[in-house]
C-alpha cells in the first residue's frame, strides 16, 4: 500500500537516496545493537532507543520505521538481559511494544508533519501516548495473571522519562543535521 502524498511519507530534510538509506541503517542498528550489547542501565538504552524512534519519525517514511520499531523488544529478547529472569514474559508484552513504539512514531509523524503542531509538543503528546498505552496494556495483562508486576514500573513513568529524554536527545541531533545541511 503506497501512501502518496501523505504525512507517513513526509521527511524533515530531504535526503540523498545514499544519506537517507545511511540513516536507515543506523538507525535499525542503534536500536537492535544498542539493547543488544548494552543492555543497562535502562535509562541509557531506553532514551537511545526512543531517540531513534524521533529520528526514523522525523527523517523516514513511516513503512521504512518498521525496523526501529520492532527490532529493540527482539534484541532484548534475543540477549535476555533486562528483565532477567522475567525475560520469557517479554514475548507475551512485545507486540503490545511494537504498538507502543508505532504509536509515538506515527502520533509524532501526524501531529509534526501532517497538523504543523510543534516539535516539542508532538513529541509530548506522542510520548504520553505511548506510556499510556504500554502501562494500560501491562496493567490489563497483569490483572489477567499473564505478567509480573515489574512490568507495571518498567511500563510506567519509566518509559515517559525515556521518551522524553529521546525526544530532547533526536530535537538537538535534528538541529546538527539542519547547520549540517545549510
Amino acid at each position: 500500500m503506497e501512501f502518496k502524498n501523505s504525512f507517513l511519507n513526509k521527511q524533515k530534510f530531504n535526503f540523498k537516496n545514499s544519506t537517507y538509506y545511511m540513516h536507515f541503517f543506523a538507525y535499525s542498528a542503534i536500536v537492535f545493537l544498542v539493547p543488544f550489547f548494552m543492555g543497562h542501565p535502562q535509562l541509557l538504552v531506553g532514551s537511545v532507543v526512543n531517540a531513534a524512534l524521533f529520528l526514523a519519525a522525523f527523517n523516514m517514511k513511516f513503512r521504512e520505521t518498521l525496523p526501529v520499531i520492532l527490532l529493540p523488544s527482539i534484541a532484548v529478547l534475543t540477549k535476555g538481559l533486562i528483565f532477567g529472569p522475567y525475560t520469557i514474559f517479554l514475548i507475551i508484552m512485545m507486540p503490545f511494544i511494537w504498538l507502543g513504539n508505532s504509536i509515538i512514531v506515527y502520533l509524532f509523524k501526524y501531529l509534526h508533519m501532517e497538523k504543523n503542531v510543534n516539535s516539542i509538543y508532538s513529541g509530548i503528546i506522542a510520548s504520553v501516548s505511548k506510556v499510556a498505552f504500554l502501562f494500560l496494556s501491562a496493567l490489563v495483562l497483569y490483572k489477567a495473571s499473564l505478567i509480573p508486576i515489574i512490568f507495571l514500573t518498567t511500563m510506567g513513568l519509566f518509559q515517559l522519562y525515556t521518551a522524553l529524554i529521546g525526544l530532547t536527545a533526536a530535537l538537538a541531533i535534528n538541529k546538527g543535521i539542519e547547520k549540517v545541511k545549510d
